[in-house]
């Protein structure tokens, strides 16, 4: 059985950051790795679900919303996957930062929180969201400039 090209990254090397996980013809999937793996903190589940609400309803109807294919949490909870189409990895990086910011002002019920719109919709906590993407954005924006590589790829 062949490896997925997830579990060839040496996890014990990610930091928080965003990351090219991989490209498949012109989709490339974004590891958006909000946590350091492997280290006993991890998001609960109503923080991972209620940023998924909110990161994939902002993120879909941005600029690139047409070529957003998903954006879903890892398993792991470490995280999430971006998979977009066609579009430059900067303009993902700025787009994820705007989404972070929109998601740190947004006031006001979190999307899709309806018995209606969600499976699970007891389950959301918008103050939650709020601080794990102004973590997670304060360590973005704490690396200077982003060269989408996992430790180890980067040429030294």
């Amino acid at each position: 059985m062949n490896r997925i090209t997830s579990f060839s990254v040496d996890h014990d090397f990610i930091e928080p950051g965003i990351y090219i996980s991989r490209v498949d013809g012109d989709i490339t999937t974004f590891d958006m790795r909000t946590r350091k793996p492997n280290a006993g903190d991890y998001m609960d589940n109503i923080t991972m679900h209620t940023v998924e609400h909110m990161f994939a309803t902002y993120v879909r109807n941005s600029d690139i919303g047409d070529s957003v294919i998903y954006f879903g949490p890892m398993g792991c909870r470490t995280g999430f996957y971006l998979l977009t189409r066609g579009v430059e990895p900067d303009t993902v990086r700025r787009v994820v930062f705007e989404t972070l910011e929109k998601i740190i002002a947004h006031e006001g019920e979190v999307f899709g929180a309806s018995r209606k719109e969600c499976g699970n919709y007891l389950e959301l906590d918008l103050e939650s969201a709020k601080i794990e993407c102004r973590k997670y954005l304060g360590a973005l924006k704490s690396y200077g400039e982003i060269d989408f590589k996992y430790p180890g790829e980067r040429s030294e």
